[in-house]
C-alpha cells in the first residue's frame, strides 16, 4: 500500500490545477496523481479541433520531469480507479491500494454512445487523445462522415472534417441544437453556421441503424433515408465518470451520477472533495445547483477543491459565472453566465449575421450573454455579470 497525504484521482485538467494549487498554498505532504490513460495530463479542446485537421501534436499541460521533480508528485498513469473505501481512506486501483487522507475526485466525464453499430469499424465517439487520433486516421478526401449529435462536440467534428474535404452531414435528434447550453433563439442562430458551410443539418432526426459488414457502410435515419457512410462520430454528450464510486458511499445524482458536492466542493464524505465535469454543486451566483463541462470550470474548480481540501481554515465557497467557448468553421463562439429563459434578445447583429451580441434577462438585471465572433466584448459581459450588472448596462456594453 502507498499513498497518504493528498490524491488526487483524474490526471485531467482538474487534477492538474488541483496539484499544483496544493502546492501553491505551501502544502508540503506528499501527493498522488492518479491518471486511468497512459498520457501526461493534456489539453482537451483541440481534440476535437485542430488535432483532427492535420498533423498536431498533443498539448501536454505538464511534463513528467515538472511533476515528479518540481511538485514531488508521485505520478500514477495508466491506472485506472476501481473503487474507494472511505472508512479506510483507501482508493483501489489496477495499481493496487493507494491511503490518502484527502482526496480530490477529478475523473470527468465519459462519453454517451448509441447501441447501433456496435462492434463496426469506423464507429468512434470522441473523448480521448487516442479517440482523436483514431478518428484522424480515418478522414480523407471524400470520406463521407455522419456525425450523431450537433452539441458543441458534434458542430466542432464537422466543422474539423470539413477542412479535411470530407463530406458531413449531422443528425440531431432535438428540433433545436444546443438548447440546455445557449438557449432556443442562439441554438437556431448558430445551427445555421452548418448550412452556410456546406454541412447537412438534419434535425428532429434519430439513429434507426447502422450497417456494415467489417466496417460502417450506411446509416439509417428516422426519416427513413439511408445515408452512405465511412464513418460515424458520436458526439452525443458525456456522463460523469462515477461508476466506481457507485459502492463508496459518495452521494450521486440518481439521474446522470455526477458527485454532489456542497458550496466547498467537498462531497457528502468529510475529507472528498471534487472537481470537475463530474462535479454537481450550488452555484451561489445564480442561486441554483449547476454541473459544468468546459475548460473554465475544469481548471477554476480543480484549484478551489485543493486549496479547501489542505487548507480547510482558508475555505472558500466556490461560485462562477460559467464561460465557455468554441470555434466553428473560423467563428468564435462564446458564452458567459446562465441561458434563463431560453429566449436571448439580439442587442448587435442577427441570427444570420456572422457577428452577434444576444443577452438573457430576468428582469432589470443580465444573466447571460452569447456572443458570435465578438472576443472583445464577451469579457466584459462576463464581468457585468459577475457585479450583478443591470441589462440597460449589458446592451449599452454590447453597442459601443
Amino acid at each position: 500500500m502507498s499513498g497518504a497525504g493528498l490524491v488526487v484521482v483524474g490526471a485531467s485538467l482538474a487534477g492538474l490545477r488541483a496539484v499544483e494549487a496544493a502546492r501553491r498554498a505551501g502544502y508540503r505532504g506528499a501527493i498522488t496523481l492518479v491518471g486511468e490513460e497512459a498520457h501526461l495530463p493534456y489539453d482537451r479542446p483541440p481534440l476535437s479541433k485542430a488535432m483532427l485537421t492535420g498533423p498536431v501534436e498533443a498539448t501536454y499541460l505538464a511534463s513528467e520531469e515538472n511533476l515528479v521533480n518540481d511538485l514531488a508528485v508521485d505520478l500514477r498513469l495508466d491506472c485506472a480507479a476501481l473503487g474507494l473505501d472511505t472508512s479506510r481512506r483507501i482508493v483501489s486501483s489496477s495499481d493496487g491500494e493507494i491511503r490518502y487522507e484527502r482526496l480530490i475526485i477529478a475523473t470527468g466525464s465519459v462519453p454517451r454512445t448509441i447501441p447501433q453499430g456496435t462492434g463496426l469499424q469506423g464507429v468512434h465517439t470522441l473523448r480521448t487523445l487516442d479517440h482523436a487520433l483514431e478518428v484522424r486516421s480515418a478522414i480523407g478526401v471524400g470520406t463521407r462522415v455522419v456525425v450523431v449529435g450537433a452539441g458543441f462536440i458534434g458542430a466542432e467534428i464537422a466543422s474539423s472534417v470539413c477542412k479535411r474535404s470530407a463530406s458531413v452531414t449531422i443528425v440531431e435528434a432535438g428540433a433545436v441544437p444546443l438548447v440546455r447550453a445557449v438557449g432556443v433563439s442562439v441554438g437556431s442562430a448558430l445551427a445555421g453556421l452548418h448550412t452556410r458551410n456546406g454541412v447537412r443539418l438534419m434535425l428532429d432526426t434519430s439513429i434507426v441503424e447502422v450497417n456494415g459488414d467489417v466496417s460502417v457502410k450506411e446509416v439509417v435515419v428516422s426519416t427513413g433515408e439511408r445515408l452512405p457512410a465511412d464513418l460515424l462520430v458520436v458526439g452525443i454528450g458525456a456522463v460523469p465518470a462515477t461508476a466506481w464510486l457507485r459502492s463508496a458511499g459518495v452521494e450521486l445524482d440518481p439521474i446522470d451520477g455526477a458527485i454532489i458536492c456542497d458550496e466547498y466542493l467537498q462531497t457528502s464524505v468529510p475529507g472528498v472533495f471534487a472537481a470537475g465535469d463530474a462535479v454537481n454543486w450550488p452555484n451561489r451566483h445564480f442561486d441554483a445547483r449547476m454541473r459544468l463541462e468546459n475548460w473554465t470550470n475544469a481548471a477554476d474548480q480543480g484549484m478551489h477543491a485543493a486549496i479547501n481540501a489542505v487548507d480547510p481554515d482558508q475555505r472558500q465557497p466556490y461560485e462562477t459565472v460559467p464561460y465557455f467557448w468554441s470555434d466553428w468553421y473560423g467563428n468564435r463562439i462564446q458564452f458567459a453566465g446562465a441561458a434563463a429563459g431560453n429566449q436571448a434578445s439580439f442587442v448587435q447583429g442577427g441570427p444570420e449575421d456572422e457577428r452577434f451580441v444576444a443577452l438573457f434577462r430576468s428582469g432589470s438585471r443580465v444573466l447571460g450573454a452569447a456572443t458570435l465572433n465578438q472576443p472583445r466584448k464577451i469579457m466584459k459581459l462576463r464581468r457585468l455579470i459577475q457585479q450583478g450588472g443591470t441589462w440597460d448596462e449589458a446592451v449599452a456594453l454590447s453597442t459601443t
